[in-house]
């Protein structure tokens, strides 16, 4: 990671499991969120399905410039000390909220962030008058499925893949 204070400050976040802040991103975020979306993808597909969940688009694509300038969509970073390490981005499609990304670089996790940047999801499609929230979670990715598990999230659908000769 660049910030060297950051490097410097992760030993005293993870005896204190805390994190500064969950905020809604700026145009001055974009750049980041685009890494960090980009990061997701890249680690998404060594995980089963991940592949087929990238080749559909649906994996935490990442946003064009305008992509949260409507009412209907959130993007949302969380950070330690001033500097961004995960990211959230959701939509309102009726009356269900959709998780479409969450992601927390690596040596930001187990503190807090991924919690912190669901939670901010979740009041935020309740402000839009949502009744249900969905999030995907690939086979094996036991971090995402404890977060959102933590989250008060519970398995509705399973969708079985098999690959044709």
């Amino acid at each position: 990671m660049a910030n060297r204070r950051w490097m410097a400050n992760r030993r005293w976040v993870a005896q204190r499991r805390w994190m500064d802040s969950v905020r809604p991103a700026g145009p001055e975020d974009l750049d980041r969120c685009r890494q960090l979306m980009e990061q997701a993808q890249r680690e998404s597909v060594a995980v089963r399905g991940g592949d087929l969940l990238a080749a559909l688009g649906t994996a935490g694509t990442p946003p064009a410039a305008d992509w949260w300038l409507t009412s209907d969509r959130a993007l949302l970073v969380g950070e330690f000390d001033r500097v961004v390490v995960g990211v959230a981005a959701g939509q309102v499609v009726g009356r269900l909220g959709r998780v479409d990304c969450c992601y927390v670089e690596p040596d930001a996790r187990q503190v807090g962030v991924g919690g912190g940047l669901v939670q901010a999801l979740l009041s935020w499609f309740a402000d839009r008058g949502c009744t249900d929230v969905d999030a995907l979670a690939l086979p094996g990715d036991r971090a995402t499925k404890q977060v959102l598990e933590a989250a008060g999230f519970k398995a509705r659908l399973l969708v079985l893949h098999r690959r044709l000769p």
